[in-house]
């Protein structure tokens, strides 16, 4: 039965755990303290090594390395505008168009932002950027979270295939980059930074068998375990549903001490064989653990001594908060950082904060940050220590690797200060919208209705466990439909079809002015649809995005879909349809 549980969120000691710490702390006093000196450095870096690049030469930039005639010379573009000059470096063009420095491989996006994988040069200092902000993520948790060092962090983590591009160089995720890397393979031993996954099974490349290694390594090691992470929320709810899975076969193999001959990748049962060792005490404990219908708090059950889950719960992720708390008994989510495939921005000073006050600090040196006020013209950025409380921003990136003034399609509001240092929290990803006519909804108001929504859901124990959407238009009007994965906690108190009726309502009710507006006044959109699909039918959509090039690691629901094999996977595992059974409430004065 689910339970919400108020988590108890720990206070810093302030106190570094060691030397190290100290250093890494204070370095990032000293850059959240000079934050617009550093930008200014790092805009004079960038431009002053790129000088003779044909990008910065095309606008007569002549060497130039100030802001003013930086802004006033070089245009502010999407990866649209630059698409031809990337294609041309993929193509096998070696000449200097972004970067004097190589371009040592493509970062590919997530393969779930605006429906394409983009592919964004990068230059291999860039690895040494991504490493020292890990480097500062530890010394933060420290504060907050004593005794990291006496146990170990089981972490899902995974790699894809590489591809080429036509010109031989790698395209491939960022996390698959790092992991390949010797930062990662090489990295010197920290006692608070140390993972159950053994290298051989995260860079395996078959998803199916570096989880269950994973997975079987977490549980021999249960004891030691003190965090438990993903990448995304849903990540680790994979995870978790693999162990739903699975659980049988990984208790067979810690009682008799043999591998899963499904197993079949060398490195792996070579590691797995030093690991695994006969233990019938622990896979009966595993299997009493599992074998209950209710997994409630299974995380602390199975993992009795975690404190805390590293997994990124901001934005569309948010979603995943009920049934990761459900899962792990109200453990703490700490958000450590934000990064992108463009550029690694920042890290949460207060990881231990709840979800919704979730910031990150962007940290000067890793970019040239300029940031564009929602809804304002590209003539109105302002610099990274310009921007103003409570305001919403859209960010303009220029990095070491060549990028100039690239809208990145995040969007921050400013929520204080820490130092000189503006302090940010993810809005949206921009221009994520259904719309049928006029109306025009956004990933943010998209979740606000669903959590809505779900509130009818409690007391029938059931809770959505994924969703999506889809713009019908192929009927008149034409309409929103939802996709809704339940996990319905009891079959005998399920909702009947009325309680999921009133869902589409409620979600009505929560959506904005114009489409209430089309709906009750125009007649020009048809009443909201919700289809329950069957449980596992989400799982499917990844697998088959990752059978595309899609990153296990950075995998994304796409909250709107249009993609047909997708429409007609979804479609085939309705299990029911609901509508919504009146109009919402719409009146032409504001609604406050």
């Amino acid at each position: 039965m689910f339970m919400a549980v108020e988590s108890t969120l720990p206070t810093p000691v302030r106190t570094p755990a060691s030397e190290k710490d100290a250093k890494a702390l204070q370095f990032i006093e000293e850059m959240t303290k000079n934050v617009d000196s550093v930008q200014e450095r790092v805009l004079r870096e960038i431009l002053g090594r790129n000088a003779e690049t044909e990008y910065l030469k095309r606008f007569s930039l002549n060497g130039a390395t100030d802001r003013e005639t930086f802004k006033s010379r070089i245009p502010v573009v999407t990866y649209e505008d630059i698409q031809p000059e990337i294609q041309r470096i993929a193509n096998g063009d070696k000449s200097p168009i972004f970067s004097v420095h190589p371009i040592s491989e493509f970062l590919t996006s997530s393969g779930t932002s605006a429906g394409e994988r983009k592919l964004m040069p990068t230059i291999h200092e860039e690895l040494d950027r991504r490493q020292l902000l890990y480097s500062l993520l530890m010394p933060v948790m420290n504060l907050y979270v004593p005794g990291l060092d006496k146990g170990k962090g089981l972490y899902f983590l995974f790699v894809k295939a590489e591809t080429k591009t036509p010109g031989g160089l790698l395209a491939r995720p960022v996390l698959t980059s790092y992991y390949n890397s010797d930062h990662f393979k090489t990295r010197p031993y920290d006692p608070f930074n140390v993972y159950t996954s053994p290298n051989e099974a995260i860079l395996c490349v078959d998803s199916f068998q570096s989880m269950y290694a994973q997975m079987l390594c977490g549980l021999i090691m249960r004891d030691e375990v003190r965090r438990v992470g993903a990448v995304f929320a849903s990540g680790l709810l994979r995870a978790i549903h693999f162990l739903q899975n699975n659980w049988k076969q990984l208790a067979h193999d810690i009682a008799t001490g043999t591998l899963n001959p499904k197993i079949t990748d060398a490195p792996v049962r070579e590691c797995m064989r030093k690991i695994l060792k006969p233990n019938p005490e622990l896979a009966q404990l595993v299997t009493i653990e599992c074998y209950e219908e209710n997994w409630e708090c299974i995380i602390k059950r199975i993992w009795p001594r975690t404190k805390y889950l590293d997994v990124i719960v901001t934005g569309a992720m948010a979603q995943y908060i009920p049934t990761l708390e459900y899962y792990s008994g109200g453990l703490p989510m700490a958000c450590t950082m934000y990064a992108s495939s463009e550029c690694y921005f920042g890290l949460n000073l207060n990881p231990m904060c709840k979800p919704s006050e979730v910031t990150y600090t962007i940290m000067p040196n890793m970019a040239y940050f300029e940031f564009l006020p929602h809804g304002s013209s590209t003539s109105c950025l302002v610099d990274l220590a310009d921007v103003e409380v409570s305001k919403e921003y859209e960010l303009i990136l220029t990095t070491y690797a060549g990028l100039c003034r690239y809208r990145v399609g995040d969007i921050l509001r400013v929520t204080g200060f820490h130092n000189a240092a503006p302090q940010f929290r993810f809005i949206r990803r921009k221009n994520v919208l259904l719309s049928i006519e006029s109306d025009k909804t956004d990933e943010a108001e998209l979740q606000n209705a669903i959590e809505n929504a779900s509130l009818l859901l409690k007391e029938f124990n059931t809770s959505v466990v994924e969703y999506t959407s889809y713009a019908d238009t192929k009927q008149i009007p034409g309409h929103y439909v939802i996709y809704w994965e339940l996990l319905v906690k009891d079959s005998a108190i399920a909702p009947a079809d009325d309680v999921l009726n009133r869902c589409c309502l409620q979600m009505e009710e929560s959506l904005n002015s114009v489409y209430r507006q089309s709906r009750v006044a125009d007649n020009s959109i048809g009443p909201l649809e919700i289809r329950v699909v069957e449980n596992g039918t989400f799982e499917e959509l990844m697998d088959y995005a990752i059978s595309r090039g899609a990153s296990i690691n950075q995998y994304k629901v796409p909250r709107c879909v249009s993609f047909t094999p997708i429409m007609e996977l979804l479609n085939s595992r309705v299990v029911s349809k609901h509508f919504s059974p009146d109009l919402p409430h719409w009146t032409p004065e504001r609604r406050r």
